[in-house]
Parts: structure tokens; sequence; C-alpha cells
């Protein structure tokens, strides 16, 4: 009796503590992904190419009022935080309060080191390098922060929350909340630019890739971790993330440069149709997106069901 006494409170422990390691490392991963993206948008910001639509209207508003970005950044987003939990605080979680508490200060202060180590240097290099690395990081962080599942930002929660309550396809909800913060960012002064349509377009795709090659590798990484937390099996799974990662990040370097060299050279047909094209697979892309979150849902719920019992 005692035995299983025994056997039982060590069971216990070791759940608690695999519990601990799996949402510790994925918080982790989700403000690493934070940091990535305040990196990209950051570089975006100071290529003078243009921003995500939320991050444009804040910086117009930051600069009508004589506050900084990371103010401005986080008194819009408590405003929007406050819907979100009257409406459907499901979408809060640990993700949700870093990414609007950090990034709006992230940019700010990577902004002054920027102008710090590279002074007056905007040009045509420098804004197609800062275009191409800045999105590569934008979609990479994003793809991290959102995968680690903790939570969603203030402002990625409106549209699904719209889909559910006035019984429109999740499509159209972000599309009319894009344009709508585009269009109050363009009226308040904000960053609007080229890349601003850019991002619109690439931005689906290429965090599906990264779903795919990076942030779903290391949050199996994270699983096989919890279950038996150890330095060996840590530094297993670092080494097979470092390893994937560089060949993925090389990868997505030379598509996302290649494409970008292709732009000038499509006629009006190509360009319109290339435009289809990339609409077309980027809505696959995000019904596959939404069918893998709703498996792992039940999935997970199912796992929690038996250890309750």
């Amino acid at each position: 009796m005692l035995s299983n006494t025994k056997e039982n409170s060590s069971d216990s422990d070791s759940t608690h503590l695999n519990k601990f390691a799996d949402v510790g490392l994925r918080t982790l991963m989700a403000f690493v992904g934070i940091a990535i993206l305040s990196s990209g948008t950051t570089l975006l910001r100071e290529g003078n190419v243009g921003l995500d639509p939320f991050t444009a209207m804040n910086t117009g508003l930051a600069a009508k009022f004589g506050t900084g970005l990371g103010n401005a950044q986080l008194m819009a987003n408590l405003v929007i935080f406050i819907f979100i939990l009257i409406l459907d605080r499901r979408k809060i979680g640990i993700g949700t309060i870093l990414n609007m508490t950090l990034v709006g200060y992230e940019i700010q202060w990577l902004s002054a080191v920027y102008k710090m180590v590279l002074p007056n240097t905007v040009n045509v290099f420098t804004t197609v390098t800062d275009l191409i690395i800045g999105l590569l990081l934008f979609t990479l962080g994003s793809s991290l922060y959102m995968g680690a599942n903790l939570g969603v930002a203030p402002y990625d929660a409106i549209a699904p929350i719209a889909s559910t309550r006035l019984h429109i396809k999740y499509r159209s909800a972000r599309i009319t909340q894009d344009v709508v913060f585009m269009a109050t960012a363009f009226f308040v002064g904000g960053a609007v630019g080229f890349a601003t349509i850019i991002v619109a377009f690439f931005t689906g795709p290429l965090i599906a890739y990264w779903d795919d090659h990076v942030s779903e590798k290391i949050k199996q990484g994270i699983t096989n971790f919890s279950s038996t937390p150890s330095f060996s099996t840590a530094g297993r799974q670092l080494a097979s993330v470092g390893k994937s990662g560089y060949y993925t990040v090389r990868h997505a370097y030379e598509l996302t440069e290649q494409t970008q060299r292709q732009l000038s050279n499509y006629s009006n047909e190509e360009l319109n149709e290339r435009i289809a094209r990339t609409r077309s697979r980027s809505k696959e892309l995000g019904q596959v997106y939404e069918n893998t979150q709703k498996q792992l849902r039940l999935l997970q719920g199912e796992a929690d069901k038996r250890k309750k019992h």
C-alpha cells in the first residue's frame, strides 16, 4: 500500500515537472518569436518601406500625440484587449500579454540601435536588404510566437471573433480588418508603403513555410524534452533544430530574394496572375492551418482528459 502511494506521488511529481517544462519552454519560444518579429518590423520601419497595418497606425498615433511607439502600441492593445476579454477570453494567454506589452517597446529600442549603427544610410541597397530580411524575420517571429499556442496578440484575435459572431468567412473578416487599420494608418500619418502590400501577400505563405520547417520541429523538440527532461535530450533537440534552422533560413532567404528580383520583370498581366495565384495559395494554406489547429485542440483535449482519469 505504501509502495503504491510512493509510486503515485512520484508519477504526480513527474507529471508536474513535465508540464512545467512544457509551458516554460513554449513561453520561451513565444518570447524569442516576439523578439524576432520586432527585429523584422524594425528593419521594415527603418528601411522606409512600410509596416503592417496595426504597427503603421500606431507609429502615426505616436507621432501625433508626441509619445513613443511603445506607449502608443500598448494603449492601442489595451483598448482591443478589453473587447477581447469581454467577447472571447479564450484567445488570451501568456503569448497575448508578452506580445501586447513587448513589441512596441522592442521596436522603439531596436530602431534607436539601428540609427546608431547605420545613421543616414537609406539607399536602394539598404531598402531592399531591410525589406527582404525584415520580411523573413517578421514572418519567422510570427510563426514562433503563434506556434507556441499560448494565446494571440489582441489584433490577431479580432478577425476570428468577428468571423464567429458575424457568421462570415475568416478571410473576409481579416481583409476588412487590415483595410480598416491601413486606412486609419494612412489618415493619421502612419508608415504605409509598398512593403505593407508585399507583407499582405507574402506573410501567409511564409508563415506557413516557417511553421512546417521550424516551429513544428521546435514544438516537437519541446514535447520530446518535456516527456523526459535531461541535458542529453536538450542537446540532441538543440542540435537537430539548429541544423534544420540553418538550411531553412538559407532557403527562405534565397526564395524571397529571387522573388524580389523578379517583381520588376513582371508584365501587368503576369503580376495580376501572380497575385491571384498567391492569394489562392494563401487561402488554401490558411484552411490547412485552421484544420490542423482544430485537430491539435481535439488531440490535446483528449490527452488532458486521460491525464485527469
